[in-house]
């Protein structure tokens, strides 16, 4: 039973990490720091750690996919991301691929049922 939980935990690791850049980048059009990114997510039933936000953050900012500043005007730093031009091709392909998939996943599962 503890091996077959320890299975199914690490497969939903593995599913729900290929969901989350897609949710990341489908939150970037406007410049968002860490925790209102966490927030909005969460608002949408997507819950995201923050210590798997930030090294996510930064890989997809080495990418090229996001860009950052820093606000240093208000009561704390903040550093904000936002998508960039190739960011945002990026998102539009993955987010077409992700809809035909869900379709065809949709499908395979439907089937099974039947």
């Amino acid at each position: 039973m503890g091996e077959e939980k320890d299975l199914l935990s690490t497969l939903l690791l593995e599913l729900r990490r290929g969901t989350l850049t897609i949710s990341v980048l489908s939150q970037m059009e406007e410049p968002k720091y860490g925790y209102a990114l966490v927030q909005s997510l969460e608002e949408k039933g997507v819950a995201i750690d923050p210590n798997t936000l930030y090294p996510l953050l930064r890989r997809l900012e080495s990418q090229g996919l996001l860009e950052s500043k820093w606000e240093t005007g208000g009561a704390k730093p903040r550093k904000y991301y936002q998508r960039t031009e190739y960011g945002t091709v990026i998102y539009k392909q993955l987010k077409d691929y992700w809809k035909n998939l869900s379709v065809k996943m949709e499908r395979l599962l439907r089937e099974e049922e039947a």
